[in-house]
């Protein structure tokens, strides 16, 4: 999801209550704040020595352990508040992919992708997935698609000659 259309739902359903789903029926707790918002520029080289380079925008969820069994979650008008604040101080890439980074003592800290998004009655439910590391120089590398991958091969083996 760009950063764009996650500010636009915000803005189009500014009464309702903004909800994280970061694994299947698992919900960050309605003591959350939004407690940092990056904007990340990466110039990066992969194993083919092909560069590349984007932005993405990194929005970061903690729970407050001093708001524990908090029920009322962060409503989509004040979560709109304080990417507008940020927006102030430091313009958004709109165009940029947003993600979330979220962890707790049974989830393990990582950036999330949103993978879709529900409008309740009274919510909106971004469902958020982790995305799988992959080898952005498959043709380079002479790796083949998934489907033909013997479970022994690698993208940086010796004999590819990208590594």
């Amino acid at each position: 999801m760009k950063t764009q259309t996650f500010i636009e739902l915000l803005s189009q359903h500014q009464d309702k209550s903004l909800l994280f789903e970061y694994a299947p029926n698992m919900l960050v707790g309605a003591n959350y704040h939004i407690t940092e918002v990056k904007h990340i520029a990466i110039a990066s080289v992969d194993c083919g020595a092909q560069e590349d380079a984007w932005n993405e925008t990194i929005i970061q969820l903690w729970e407050s352990p001093s708001e524990l069994g908090k029920t009322e979650y962060m409503s989509a008008y004040k979560a709109l508040g304080i990417l507008k604040k940020v927006d102030r101080i430091k313009g958004f890439d709109l165009d940029t992919q947003v993600k979330f980074e979220y962890g707790n003592h049974q989830f393990h800290t990582t950036q999330l992708t949103v993978s879709a998004f529900e409008i309740l009655d009274q919510a909106i439910l971004i469902k958020l997935t982790t995305e799988l590391t992959d080898c952005k120089a498959k043709g380079i590398c002479g790796v083949p698609e998934p489907e033909t991958i013997q479970k022994e091969q690698s993208c940086c083996e010796p004999s590819s000659g990208c590594c």
